[in-house]
Order: structure tokens, then C-alpha cells, then sequence
């Protein structure tokens, strides 16, 4: 296995011609750290437990997705447009490539979702959702339909505050992923990469957190407070082709 790449702010390397275009809206990332080997079951083969002074972190992020469209056409306003929250876990492969791994993401948009599953394999769950900004806060509501596992629900509220204009090293690895492990057709492990301008980041008070998508997920329940919660207002995002990491034979 190669050494880690480093984590950088800025997206390493140029995107080619995108798979898709989208923006990444009104997000609230919220973080607890966990000991690797607690994770390390979850993650797909060729990919290991990302770690920064030897733990690795669970992330519950919750936000809107913006006209979601393919290559660079123009996105779709309505079914490219929803709230979603996932569960998340951050992975590096046999090339040093740092990503992350969803566990669940959940979306309001039944056809994104089917096609989120169908085409990516990806843990896409349809849900009720919304995303709300009042008084300073944003509130992230969830709860899943009868397609996915029933009383699975969440309530996050968060009040974004002060621009970090210098993010530290753990906000920099929690939020600098320049891409995604997944298994995809074939049950091979591939890396499908992305591409926008830097975070803008903001500190953030977590005012609720009611939910059990952690545990839905197969992870064990928060039991303490977050180590690190944090708001960015957006990005625009380009999405690029699912690539093998080498050395992952297809089964």
C-alpha cells in the first residue's frame, strides 16, 4: 500500500470532462471520532480506516443538493433538487488516495434515489425531508418511507457561526475528500473522484441532534458529544468516472 496522499485544501488534481455537475448546499457536517478497527468491517475491500492521531471519525452531514445534471448539461431544477443526509466514514486506498465510504443517504427524490442505487450502487434511502433556515438556525429533518427500514428518523439543528479563516488539520481532513470509495457492478472496489473550489467553513453550535441513522447504519450509537461540528454555506461540485484502485483483482 502506498503512503497516504496528503490532505489538501484544494482539489488535487484538475477535473477532466465531468459525469456529473451539481452544488452542495446549506451543509452542516457533524463529526464523532471513532477507533479505527470499529469501522474498519464497513468499508469496502482494498480500503482501509483513514486516521489523524490514530482515530478515525463517523460523519452525519446534512444538506441540499442543487440541479444535479449530467456532464456538463444544464442541471435539472426539480428531481436534481433535494435534501439529503448521510452517514459517512473516511477510507484510503492501496494508491494513498484519501476518500470517504457512505453508509446511508438518505434523499427526498424517489428517481434520483433509484438511480443513485441502480446505476452507483449507492446506499441511497428514500425519505421525507427538509431543510429549513429561521431566526439563525437551519433545522435538517428526515424520516424514512416504506421503502427503506421504517422509524428511522433524524432532527438536526445547527446556528452557523464565525468564518474559520484558518481551518485546523482535523477540519481540513473531515472536509478536504477529493472523492469516494464504493463497490461498484462486478462487486470491484472503484474511486470515483470530485472536484470544487475550497470549503468556506463556519464554526457551528449543534443545538439538536435527535436521530438513529448511525446505528441504522451498522455503526454504534453516539454516546458522546461531537468532536467537531461545522457549516459551509456551498460549493459547486463536479463529479468525474468511477476508477479501480490497483491491486483490487474483480472477484
Amino acid at each position: 500500500m502506498q503512503q497516504p496522499e496528503p490532505v489538501t485544501p484544494d482539489a488535487p488534481t484538475a477535473m477532466g470532462f465531468p459525469l456529473l455537475t451539481q452544488r452542495w448546499l446549506d451543509l452542516s457536517f457533524i463529526h464523532w471520532a471513532v477507533e479505527p478497527e470499529v469501522v474498519a468491517g464497513h468499508l469496502p475491500r482494498g480500503t482501509f480506516p483513514d486516521t489523524l492521531g490514530g482515530v478515525t471519525y463517523v460523519g452525519l452531514v446534512a444538506f441540499r443538493m442543487h440541479r444535479v445534471g449530467w456532464f456538463r448539461l444544464p442541471g435539472v431544477p426539480y428531481l436534481g433538487t433535494f435534501p439529503e443526509t448521510n452517514v459517512r466514514l473516511y477510507s484510503v486506498d492501496t494508491l494513498g488516495r484519501r476518500g470517504v465510504v457512505f453508509r446511508s443517504m438518505d434523499a427526498s427524490r424517489l428517481i434520483p434515489v433509484a438511480m443513485g442505487r441502480l446505476a452507483f450502487r449507492l446506499p441511497y434511502l428514500w425519505s421525507r425531508m427538509s431543510v429549513r433556515s429561521t431566526a439563525g438556525t437551519v433545522t435538517y429533518t428526515s424520516s424514512r418511507r416504506r421503502l427503506g427500514p421504517r422509524d428511522v428518523r433524524s432532527r438536526i439543528v445547527v446556528r452557523p457561526g464565525e468564518r474559520i479563516e484558518e481551518p485546523t488539520e482535523l477540519e481540513h481532513f473531515l472536509t478536504a475528500r477529493w472523492g469516494m470509495h464504493n463497490v461498484f457492478f462486478g462487486g470491484a472496489t472503484a474511486y470515483l473522484p470530485n472536484h470544487h473550489p475550497r470549503w468556506p467553513l463556519h464554526r457551528a453550535e449543534l443545538i439538536t441532534c435527535e436521530e438513529n441513522l448511525v446505528a441504522a447504519a451498522g455503526l454504534p450509537a453516539p454516546a458522546e458529544a461531537p468532536a467537531s461540528v461545522l457549516y459551509s454555506p456551498g460549493v459547486p461540485v463536479l463529479l468525474g468516472r468511477p476508477r479501480r484502485p490497483a491491486g483490487i483483482p474483480t472477484p
